[in-house]
């Protein structure tokens, strides 16, 4: 279905994959009628302390096409040594994944060229669009770091007390996030997303992959098909949010993930309570009071649409990076290496280096 060239120059393998127009899609929104953009995305990576056998892995850009995103094309070149394109079409993940031998200088580069579209879906027109049962079904199950019974079950239940619709259910557990977890500026990343230690603890705090693992997690618990959409901030935010989005071209740290939940009038429907909070703590002056201007304007907009200044990558859970001899990872979202001394830390800057830079290409 897809095709690749494979490359030989000057001692090292480059490797293209050119997405039909056309893959296999999973269920997704109707458009919105907004125009594209496209941006051109690139991810430079040397592990600058190699040891053995290095692995380099990296996430591709959406490997399907959705009403909000394109990928055209996921360009890499591994210098002095080998690169795939590993897939795993349920959850639209593209794994770049690079081995190279001892004694070579471990560089990667991954550069992704996606057009996107605002995402929106209008709650006041129903759309009652198909429901694939497998698919929902699909979406329903727990994973390592969501589980759906215990705790999690029984907080779902309480939250949702007295919601007799799915949207209401939905909604419900939408704006306890919001009112009831905070963004921590101190969690590496983006957070972990375990729950269920959230839920035990109390501890309510982190980033977008712990408050948006609480909401997939929370709503899986309710009987609601729910999934995590992985990705990167590349422009700014066009809206008036001065916190979602960078403000230069190096989106390095601009990793994001938001959620998407299956509503039986509507589909698909965006969501992302972790922004509400980001822009809670982080929007100019900062640490704005829950009623401010621009955090209900942030609250309203949030169940139902995203900004796509953001390209995604994958609905990735427990992903197995190939040929590692480490654990599988709760997502996939940074840069990942590994050598013969063992898995490096994404956020050790001494050891795995990487730099990530957007631009958008104009017609």
């Amino acid at each position: 279905m897809n095709r690749r060239r494979f490359l030989q120059a000057a001692g090292a393998l480059s490797a293209s994959l050119a997405l039909p127009k056309a893959a296999r899609a999973l269920t997704f929104g109707v458009p919105t009628g907004d125009p594209w953009r496209t941006f051109e995305v690139t991810t430079r990576v040397e592990v600058l302390k190699p040891s053995g056998t290095t692995r380099v892995w990296l996430p591709a850009a959406l490997i399907q096409d959705a009403a909000f995103q394109k990928t055209l094309a996921n360009d890499f070149r591994a210098e002095g040594g080998t690169v795939e394109l590993v897939k795993n079409e349920p959850e639209t993940l593209g794994i770049v994944s690079a081995t190279f031998p001892n004694g070579a200088k471990p560089v990667l580069t991954l550069t992704c060229r996606a057009s996107t579209r605002g995402h929106a879906v209008d709650m006041s027109h129903p759309t009652k669009p198909k429901a694939d049962a497998a698919e929902l079904e699909y979406w329903m199950q727990p994973s390592r770091a969501l589980p759906v019974d215990g705790i999690v079950r029984s907080e779902a239940a309480m939250i949702t007390k007295g919601a007799s619709t799915d949207v209401e259910k939905a909604k419900a557990i939408y704006e306890w996030i919001v009112d009831n977890t905070y963004r921590n500026p101190k969690t590496r990343g983006c957070g972990v997303g375990d729950i269920k230690f959230m839920l035990e603890s109390r501890d309510l705090g982190g980033k977008c992959a712990d408050l948006n693992a609480l909401y997939v997690g929370l709503a899986r618990a309710a009987g609601l098909a729910a999934r995590h959409l992985y990705g990167l901030r590349v422009a700014k935010s066009d809206l008036g949010f001065k916190s979602l989005g960078p403000s230069t071209p190096n989106c390095t740290h601009g990793q994001h993930c938001r959620v998407e939940v299956w509503l039986n009038d509507y589909g698909w429907v965006p969501v992302d309570p972790a922004d509400v909070r980001k822009v809670v703590l982080e929007e100019p002056p900062g640490n704005l009071p829950i009623d401010h201007e621009l955090v209900v304007k942030a609250r309203k907009r949030m169940f139902g649409a995203w900004e796509m200044n953001w390209v995604a990558f994958n609905y990735g859970a427990d992903v197995a990076l190939p040929g590692s001899s480490g654990k599988p990872i709760n997502y996939f979202m940074y840069p990942q290496g590994e050598t013969a001394e063992g898995r490096l830390d994404p956020f050790d800057s001494d050891n795995f280096k990487y730099e990530i830079t957007s631009r958008e290409i104009t017609a």
